[in-house]
């Protein structure tokens, strides 16, 4: 994904959790907030330390990175969006990561 499509300021992170609109499955917890660009959707991710060493932790990011960007087309322009790992997400393949990105971002009604 590109630099324009990542949240990666504390501060952007800290006022989106603030809102409180989130939503959760057993491997992700969504967090959202209406933007004001309207160009397209950001995202931020964040994989806690319960996960496991650096290289789990960087897997389960390039899972999440490369499950989002196979559905851009399909998320909503209008909203940043923060997604947090849960410790179950260790060991899954990559169509279950994206399964469960698919259906925790519909639970949220960020899918077209």
């Amino acid at each position: 994904m590109r630099k324009s499509y990542r949240i990666k300021r504390e501060v952007d992170f800290q006022t989106i959790i603030k809102k409180k609109q989130s939503f959760a499955n057993r491997n992700f917890v969504v967090y959202f907030n209406q933007n004001e660009q309207n160009t397209h959707f950001r995202v931020g991710i964040s994989v806690g330390k319960k996960i496991g060493n650096a290289v789990n932790r960087n897997r389960v990011k390039r899972l999440i990175r490369q499950s989002l960007f196979e559905l851009k087309d399909e998320i909503k322009p209008t909203h940043d969006i923060i997604i947090i790992a849960r410790p179950n997400i260790v060991g899954l393949s990559f169509d279950e990561v994206k399964q469960n990105t698919r259906h925790v971002l519909n639970l949220a009604n960020l899918i077209k």
